[in-house]
């Protein structure tokens, strides 16, 4: 049944600022969440990325703050990554335009200056990575006592990151009466523990956390590590890619990568924890506004990377995990768009894809394309992989056409 944005009894001005973003019908996870954070209740919110669990946070959350004391921070949102923050941080711009709300982010990596003025003007709503949220609130013009909702996002990659005992400092410091909502792709013990310690009588919403977003379709490729980037750069030629971004492991792969990208003849750029911040803001806002296709990317962007349009995402490496895989992908087909996921796996790397695809309980379909088949290097069927794939003529399955 499709739930829309105006059943949910939200303030007008907050409905404005719904539609300006052309929000239609609520997401699985936004249905489940939006009606019971409304009443007040905490919430343990399970969701693969991409399924508009942002929203589900955001909306009752400023919904509570259209009324209310002003130039005080109400609500507080806690994210592993400053990509992550920012694109809340816009967000919650977009939607609380209407309502006369500030917001703030208090990220690492930016000048400290502004983010002071942002907490002395009174922001209602501040969106912070741990550490630099840590760094301000040693001075008395950081006052979280007027704290109405707490809101924990992507925390098993706070914990990932170790930043649990960051958060633990900051929570001693706000109202024990207070809301809290927390976000995870997975539950594992230790976030089930965090869980516990922060959150009162919660009711938990989970909406299939471990299988990857509907509308992607899968494709995975047998080719040497020596052959990836050929092979990327012949996709490229064959199917329309609009808006394309590559995983890698390394980010000395992700500027070289780019570079050979770039030299076929595809805009690029890349992102990666080598660049400053100001370098990955440019670079994502090349890539968010079409002025490069492709973002090569490592892992540090997985999470929290949030542009409309992606049409398809490359693991140019195999993740390491299937929560990797299922991250990396929802950042295409998101809110109901349709996308493609291209793995590369290499001879070395198909026993973690076996993995993947048993935690995903899902066998993913393999697709043949002539001379970069197999893990060979090239027709005349030199390999620089030392061992043979394992799974024989399981690659053999299909060919690909493009579309």
């Amino acid at each position: 049944m499709t739930v829309t944005f105006d059943s949910f009894g939200l303030s007008p001005d907050l409905m404005v600022g719904v539609a300006d973003l052309r929000f239609s019908s609520a997401t699985p996870i936004q249905a489940a969440a939006i009606p019971v954070a409304m009443a007040g209740r905490d919430i343990i919110g399970c969701a693969s990325t991409g399924t508009g669990k942002t929203a589900a946070f955001l909306l009752p959350t400023l919904n509570r703050l259209s009324t209310g004391p002003r130039n005080v921070i109400r609500a507080l949102i806690l994210s592993p990554t400053r990509e992550l923050a920012l694109q809340i941080d816009e967000q919650a711009m977009a939607l609380a335009y209407h309502m006369g709300l500030s917001v703030a982010s208090v990220v690492g990596g930016l000048d400290m200056s502004p983010q002071e003025d942002a907490f002395k003007a009174g922001a209602e709503i501040v969106v912070a990575t741990p550490g630099r949220l840590l760094d301000h609130m040693r001075y008395p013009y950081v006052d979280l006592s007027h704290v109405e909702v707490l809101i924990l996002d992507e925390a098993d990659r706070m914990l990932d990151m170790g930043f649990i005992p960051d958060v633990r400092r900051i929570v001693r410091a706000i109202p024990t009466e207070r809301q809290t909502l927390l976000f995870s792709a997975t539950m594992a013990p230790a976030v089930r523990k965090l869980t516990e310690e922060l959150l009162k009588d919660p009711v938990e919403i989970s909406v299939n956390p471990q299988k990857p977003a509907a509308g992607i379709a899968h494709r995975v490729f047998s080719v040497s590590h020596a052959r990836k980037g050929a092979l990327l750069t012949t996709l490229m030629g064959k199917v329309k890619m609009n808006s394309v971004v590559v995983f890698v492991r390394r980010k000395s792969e992700a500027d070289k990568l780019a570079r050979q990208i770039e030299r076929a003849g595809f805009p690029a750029t890349s992102i990666h924890s080598g660049r400053d911040q100001g370098q990955r803001i440019a670079a994502l806002e090349a890539f968010r506004k079409g002025e490069v296709g492709v973002l090569v990317a490592t892992d540090v962007a997985a999470r929290g990377l949030d542009v409309d349009g992606i049409t398809h995402v490359v693991n140019y490496d195999v993740p390491h995990s299937s929560d990797d895989y299922i991250h990396r992908g929802g950042r295409t087909a998101r809110a109901g768009a349709r996308g493609e996921v291209f793995t590369f796996v290499a001879p070395d790397e198909e026993e973690q894809m076996e993995r993947i695809e048993r935690a995903v309980q899902t066998e993913l379909p393999r697709v043949k394309l002539p001379g970069f088949d197999r893990g060979l290097d090239g027709p005349q069927g030199r390999s620089s992989d030392r061992r043979p794939p394992p799974r024989g003529d399981r690659g053999d399955r299909g060919s690909f056409r493009g579309r």
